[in-house]
């Protein structure tokens, strides 16, 4: 396969890098990225002024895809850390992050927030710290700066020597087994969270009324009901792109806001109860205002830092490793997403530039007691997927207007298309390496082939077959990320509002962030692969499936997942241990070595090309043809009936373009494309199994 090369071509790319005596120069990654994105800097800022009050619709997108996760955050750090820490300073530290590095950050796509794994490491700081005498529960946030003070200074050699060029290292294999661990963590929080709904909180009254027992029974059943309908309610309205119903503005408001909403809808509903029932029931977020007098401790956290022993300063570095370790990985990976290359970006990258950045950002946070914010998933890809659909209809309405402009004045196709490509050449000054002729190919051949007539359907319509033809392209620039990090920012001092938020929401929500993590995630999709039955597996190939379906062995593909599976389980296990739970990003660290040296030998080459691939590869399903006449040609054969394509949104497209976790997907046909146009038999028999050899399913026909 083709894939299997260019993974080779990777890989000898990535060593060449690692060798290159350039690389090792200390700074000289720093320097070529700020001298790459220098020239692009004013741009970035007029870029969104062409874009009028359109620019708003993907900043309030971001907003609530970077707001709902940092408030659930927070209340997760309060139950955990008894209070010192919670929504306002994971807002604040989103914010402030944002505003930085939307600012003066390399690549402004890229969506900062503070993000589960930093939600673990503070809980674990928090747990070692309170059960030292010397350190206890006051000096934990100062302990913690110490933590960040170390980070930052491990980020800025990572910068400095050039680290990022060994980010290809951790492969496909380690990034989904980290967002599975990350799922089965929501998963955990979000039944702690609904458990918790039964008992009373800590250092509250139990004589109270709301903790008496037909309340505290009452509270847990709403917190059921609450959860259980965030979590159905937000899957059902995050796939309302592909409902059969409403027209395609409103599937698309739906989708894009949907979530948010629904959080709205059972926060309201939650206000139904009737009236005898004690205040406090249902459970309310607890936080205190930035302005109440007992949050005004996170100012003294610099003063704090100088009372830390110094055994325990120099202590703080084992964290301190893990953390910079994980804000390495994560930070780096977030922002891959947000420039992959099927987004064909203009703009050069800056990994070293804004990791460098990030470490300035995390010594500011640990100075402020704020817990650090770093490059998140899925909200970078999301932010240059809405950004994308933008540029598009952008560049859609102008050439639609000239395309119109033609046929008024009876112009030739040939002048219409090269007034169509004047257009898009004015509106999108393409890199040197890419031709406009080439990506317009498909585009020109539609427009001359309706002068031969070749359009049995009648002449070039701009206003439908423009669509098909547009290159995908994105608007780059940075008021999309500050606007939506400044809306951040206003959300802090919306606390009141946010505390009517019931917590039993929160639990839904969690519950949410996993469920919707798990689509496109392939070590997930091979899970499910192992419960279906060997008489069943040639179902996988009528709808659309990895390409790795086709190509490995099924024993391959069980073995393969299995070790991925024990993997898991030990990860997840290491979060368990009390203390030592903070090294669980070692198993992590480790996996690169395993990934080079090991499974080579347990995995032929091309197999584990295949299951640890560097894209989203998926082959479409086998044709299936319906007896019935589609409602499509029943329409056609209806005389002056005319399809339209007035409802269909380029989101849809991007949507069936994408995963869950912001990845563009690549898909071919079958590479057995043959097999699904045999024709079965009357009442002949179907034997099934699963292929070797690279040759995937086999099935075969007999009397």
């Amino acid at each position: 396969m083709s894939k299997g090369s260019d993974t080779e071509v990777e890989w000898n790319f990535l060593l060449f890098q690692i060798l290159d005596k350039k690389t090792e120069v200390p700074f000289k990654g720093i320097i070529n990225d700020y001298k790459g994105r220098a020239p692009c800097y004013k741009q970035d800022w007029t870029g969104a002024h062409g874009s009028g009050v359109r620019i708003l619709a993907p900043t309030f997108y971001i907003f609530f895809a970077s707001a709902l996760p940092v408030i659930a955050f927070g209340e997760q750090l309060s139950r955990e850390t008894d209070g010192h820490l919670s929504s306002v300073q994971t807002l604040a530290s989103t914010a402030i992050c944002g505003i930085i590095h939307s600012i003066f950050g390399g690549q402004p796509l890229l969506i900062l927030g503070v993000a589960e794994p930093t939600v673990i490491m503070y809980t674990y700081l928090y747990n070692f710290a309170k059960g030292k005498s010397d350190l206890g529960k006051d000096l934990y946030l100062a302990w913690a700066g110490w933590v960040c003070v170390w980070t930052a200074l491990m980020l800025f050699l990572l910068a400095i020597f050039n680290a990022c060029t060994i980010i290809s290292r951790f492969t496909r294999v380690a990034g989904e087994l980290f967002g599975m661990l990350i799922a089965v963590l929501f998963v955990q929080e979000a039944i702690k969270g609904v458990v918790s709904e039964f008992n009373i909180p800590k250092d509250e009254d139990p004589k109270s009324v709301k903790y008496e027992f037909q309340w505290l029974y009452t509270n847990g059943l709403l917190g059921i009901i609450f959860s259980f309908g965030v979590l159905f309610t937000s899957l059902k309205s995050r796939r309302a792109r592909s409902w059969r119903y409403s027209t395609g503005w409103v599937r698309e408001f739906i989708a894009d806001y949907g979530v948010p909403l629904m959080v709205l809808l059972w926060t309201a509903l939650s206000y139904s109860i009737p009236k005898k029932v004690p205040s406090g029931v249902p459970r309310r977020l607890f936080c205190r205002a930035p302005w109440d007098s007992d949050s005004n401790y996170q100012w003294a956290v610099v003063q704090d830092m100088g009372k830390v022993p110094l055994g325990y300063i120099f202590a703080a570095l084992i964290p301190a490793v893990m953390i910079a370790g994980l804000y390495f990985f994560d930070h780096s990976v977030a922002s891959q997403m947000a420039q992959q290359k099927e987004f064909n970006l203009k703009n050069p990258s800056a990994y070293h530039y804004d990791l460098f950045l990030l470490g300035v950002m995390t010594l500011l946070c640990g100075l402020l007691g704020f817990p650090p914010s770093n490059g998140v998933l899925p909200q970078s890809p999301m932010h240059t997927k809405s950004l994308a659909v933008l540029k598009k209809l952008l560049i859609r309405k102008k050439m639609v207007k000239s395309a119109k402009e033609c046929i008024k004045e009876q112009a030739s196709n040939s002048e219409m298309y090269g007034r169509m490509q004047a257009v898009f050449i004015e509106m999108d000054t393409a890199p040197s390496d890419v031709s406009v002729d080439k990506e317009l190919k498909d585009l020109k051949e539609a427009v001359m082939n309706s002068e031969d007539g070749g359009d049995t359907k009648g002449k070039f319509d701009p206003e439908k077959h423009i669509d098909p033809y547009l290159p995908v392209r994105v608007n780059e620039q940075r008021v999309t990320n500050l606007l939506q990090s400044l809306l951040v920012g206003i959300s802090v001092c919306a606390i009141p509002v946010i505390k009517a938020i019931p917590t039993s929401v929160l639990w839904g929500y969690f519950a949410y962030m996993a469920v919707d993590s798990l689509p496109g995630n392939q070590f997930w999709e091979r899970i499910l692969l192992l419960f279906i039955t060997p008489g069943r597996r040639y179902k996988v190939l009528e709808g659309v499936h990895a390409s790795f379906v086709e190509t490995v062995p099924f024993k391959y593909i069980a073995t393969f997942t299995l070790f991925q599976l024990v993997y898991l389980m030990i990860c997840f296990g290491i979060t368990w241990i009390p203390i030592a739970g903070i090294l669980f990003p070692v198993p992590f660290f480790l996996l690169i070595s395993i990934r080079q040296y090991i499974l080579p030998k347990l995995f032929q080459t091309q197999h584990l090309r295949e299951l640890d691939a560097a894209e989203y590869e998926e082959i479409a399903g086998a044709p299936q043809r319906s007896r019935s006449i589609s409602i499509r040609e029943r329409e056609e054969a209806v005389p002056g009936s005319q399809g339209t394509d007035e409802d269909f949104f380029d989101a849809e497209i991007l949507d069936e373009m994408t995963t869950n976790r912001g990845e563009l997907k690549l898909r071919t046909v079958s590479f057995n494309e043959d097999r699904f146009f045999q024709r079965k038999p009357e009442n002949a028999g179907c034997k099934v199994w699963w292929g070797n050899g690279g040759e995937g399913i086999h099935i075969l026909l007999f009397p």
